[in-house]
């Protein structure tokens, strides 16, 4: 039954992102805040739909930020970014730059301030990325990376790239840790998904001004601990 459920659950989640996203379309069009509000209809839609057809239910801890700040999210699968972006009031992403070419999504990404970002060039990238950051400090919301650059599955290890900590001292603003545990319930593959609370985690910010390296050793520290407790508390088994 679950995996009936998980099947019509996945055949009606990805279509209704273009339906709304298309509903919305004038209102993104006309304005970001448009646009920001057609993302969160969206967002809402999968929660409810997660809680009834699958039995997730989404939970939000701690404080989210409602100023400028920068959000160093741990990324398990696709509903953390929902979670995190619905919990904040202008969530703006860096994201892979072949997103700016998907219907739909490209749009309302380039709407709402996302900064789109080349992986395969490395260090051309990172210096692009801090260019475009400074270029849309006008434009107010939080800044949202993933410090690891990719989803990484409940219990694998992956290094915390350096692109956080320039953005970091680029900035001057503080840092807000976001620890999570979706990927428990909705994994980075696969259809079948599992029923419990998914957790995303607003940890006690981070100060400005520290050296970067002693920023990214605590960032890394806070942000893993937290999460490796929360995968505990949802009944994972860590290694």
């Amino acid at each position: 039954m679950r995996w009936i459920r998980s099947i019509l659950f996945e055949l009606q989640v990805y279509p209704m992102l273009v339906v709304i996203g298309l509903l919305y379309m004038p209102l993104a069009l006309w304005s970001p805040e448009g646009a920001r509000r057609g993302c969160k209809a969206y967002c809402r839609w999968v929660f409810w739909t997660a809680r009834w057809m699958v039995g997730i239910r989404c939970e939000v801890r701690g404080t989210p930020p409602q100023g400028a700040v920068l959000i160093a999210a741990k990324h398990q699968s696709f509903l953390d970014i929902l979670m995190i972006f619905n919990a904040i009031p202008s969530g703006k992403f860096i994201m892979k730059r072949e997103i700016l070419w998907t219907p739909v999504i490209g749009l309302y990404g380039m709407r709402i301030g996302c900064v789109a970002v080349n992986r395969g060039k490395r260090g051309l990238a990172i210096s692009k990325m801090l260019k475009d950051v400074a270029a849309g400090l006008s434009k107010p919301g939080q800044l949202i990376i993933y410090s690891q650059g990719t989803r990484v599955p409940p219990g694998e290890k992956r290094p915390y790239k350096v692109g956080t900590g320039l953005l970091y001292e680029q900035l001057g603003q503080s840092c807000a840790p976001v620890s999570t545990n979706v990927g428990v319930f909705w994994s980075k593959r696969g259809i079948l998904k599992n029923p419990g609370v998914a957790v995303v985690e607003f940890l006690p910010v981070i100060e400005a001004g520290l050296e970067r390296d002693v920023f990214m050793e605590r960032l890394e520290h806070e942000v893993e601990t937290a999460s490796e407790a929360l995968l505990v508390e949802a009944g994972f088994a860590l290694a």
